[in-house]
Formats: structure tokens, sequence, C-alpha cells
């Protein structure tokens, strides 16, 4: 850590290893199992534990408590670990914890991430790159949330819960169900209302491919037989990469049922 900008009020244990590029700001406390990345900027007053690893360019605001031991019952000490990705903004009062041995014993953070004040992501979490998780909201252990997904504020996701890439809930939302990818979830008990359809175009996705994903939710919503058999006879009759996505998902493994179109 020869060389790192660091307040010399911070309480850094043996063992840490610091980037010298990182910044370390006034009472923060980073635990001998800690890895810092090249310019990682710690605001202040921040507590990074565990063994966790903090990637480049990450800022992570004060009072937010990285890497402590998972919020499980079943946790009995063992091996633990919170890897967060490169160029996250990790806001005031965010808790993030490492895994546990019924979840692989990771938790993971992908890029360019922002987690809003006050939002908890639990014990083996897997989240995507630029993923936003709105202030207060709380994603639950063993959750899958791919790529480019929003969390609306005061939100939950229930554990084993996966939600699709481009997906969007709205605030104050309970998610207990699976979520297609660019799918848009809403109401108190989260229902799945439609397209995340600004989302894509946002994205400058085609507006071919937005046509194809709109007729493959109205085949998802009325099409005969289950969920699962639209799905399985929308993926043989699509071209469309995109409309391929929700059917790998849908027929992917999953410990829980899917938001089903209203």
């Amino acid at each position: 850590m020869s060389g790192a900008n660091i307040h010399p009020s911070t309480v850094i244990e043996d063992g840490a290893r610091i980037d010298p590029s990182a910044q370390i700001g006034p009472f923060c406390v980073i635990g001998a199992d800690v890895e810092v990345q090249a310019n990682v900027v710690l605001k202040s007053h921040v507590v990074v534990s565990g063994h966790t690893v903090v990637g480049e360019g990450t800022e992570i605001f004060p009072f937010a408590v990285i890497g402590e031991v998972p919020q499980d019952l079943k946790f009995k000490g063992e091996a633990s670990r919170l890897v967060i990705g490169a160029r996250n903004r990790i806001r005031e009062h965010v808790t993030m914890n490492g895994g546990t041995e019924g979840g692989g014993g990771l938790t993971r953070i992908g890029d360019d991430g922002l987690f809003m004040a006050g939002c908890h992501i639990a014990h083996d979490a897997m989240i995507g790159d630029r993923v936003i998780v709105v202030n207060s909201a709380a994603i639950a252990g063993h959750c899958i949330l791919e790529d480019d997904v929003i969390v609306g504020g005061l939100s939950g996701v229930h554990q084993f819960v996966r939600i699709g890439q481009g997906a969007i809930v709205g605030a104050v939302t309970m998610v207990t169900n699976d979520v297609i990818p660019y799918g848009l979830v809403q109401a108190p008990r989260g229902e799945l209302d439609g397209l995340n359809l600004v989302g894509l175009k946002r994205r400058g996705v085609a507006r071919s491919d937005i046509t194809a994903l709109r007729a493959a939710f109205q085949m998802l919503a009325q099409g005969e037989g289950t969920f699962h058999d639209r799905a399985e006879r929308l993926g043989k009759e699509t071209e469309s990469a995109y409309v391929r996505q929700i059917v790998d998902f849908v027929m992917g493994d999953s410990d829980r049922s899917f938001l089903t179109p209203r």
C-alpha cells in the first residue's frame, strides 16, 4: 500500500492489499483479507471486511458496510467471499454481504453498477453489469440479476429469484418469481405488466427486434398451453436473438416460478 492516499484516522488491518492509486478517506476500517484495487475511492466511514475484493475505479460513499458476514442463521463461519467488479458506485449506507456454503460461498457484483443509498445485496447474490438498485431496495440471498436490470426504490426481490437482462422493476414492488428478460414489473405484489420498451429504445435496439419482442410477449400472454409450452413453441418460431434470449431464460433452471403476463 506504499504511496496510497490514506487518511491517518483510517484503520487498516495487517494483510490488507491496497493499490497505491487508491484513496482512503477518514475513519474507514479495512479488514485483513480485503483487496482494494486501482483507483478505488472510499469516501469516509466505510467498513470493508471479510474476504472482499473491491474492483478498479469503484467509489464507495460514507457509512457503507461491505463484505460483512451473511445475515443467514445457517452461516457457521465458513469461507465467505464478496467480489465487486470495476467502476461501481456504492452510495451511503449500502450493505453487501459475503456468500454462504449453501450458495457456493460467493457474492458477486459486476461492473458499472449503481447501488443507491440504503440498498442491500444479500449473500450469494449474482449481480450483472450496469445494474441499478435504487434507494432502500433489498436483493435477497441467492438471487440472480442479469445485465442492465433496474430495481426501483423500496422494492424487494425474494430469495432465489432470477431477473433477466434489461428488465425493470417499479418502485415499492415485491418480486416473488422470476422475471423474463426485458420485462416490466410493477404493482405491490409484482406483476409482469409488459416490456421495458423505454430501456430497449434507449439502448438503440432495432425497431424490428422491438416488434418481435412485442409479438412474443403477446404469444406468452395469450397462447395455448402452459407458460412453459408457449415459450417452447416460441423458440421454434422466432428468428430474433432478443426473443431467443427470453426463451432460453424460461427454459433454464430455476428454483422459482415465473411472473406471467396479465
